[in-house]
C-alpha cells in the first residue's frame, strides 16, 4: 500500500542539508518521492509500506543529522 506523511525535521538549514535527506531517504528501498523544505522545517515521503516503515524513514532523517519531530 502507498502511503504518505508530512515529517517536521528540524536543524535543516539550506538546499544543501535538503539535498541530504533527500538523498538519504531515496536509498531507502520502497521510498518512492520526498520533498524536503528547511524553509517549512518539514519533509513529504511517499513510500510503499510493503517494502519500508515510517520507522525505517524517521531512522534514516536522523542518521542524516536531522531531528524528527514528534507529536
Amino acid at each position: 500500500m502507498i502511503e504518505s506523511v508530512s515529517l517536521t525535521v528540524t536543524g535543516m538549514k539550506c538546499g544543501g542539508c535538503e539535498a541530504n535527506v533527500t538523498n538519504k531517504l531515496n536509498a531507502v528501498d520502497g521510498v518512492l518521492s520526498v520533498n524536503a523544505s528547511s524553509k517549512n522545517k518539514e519533509v513529504d515521503v511517499e513510500f510503499d509500506t510493503e517494502k519500508t516503515s515510517l520507522d525505517v524513514i524517521t531512522d534514516a532523517i536522523i542518521d542524516a543529522g536531522f531531528t524528527v519531530e514528534t507529536s
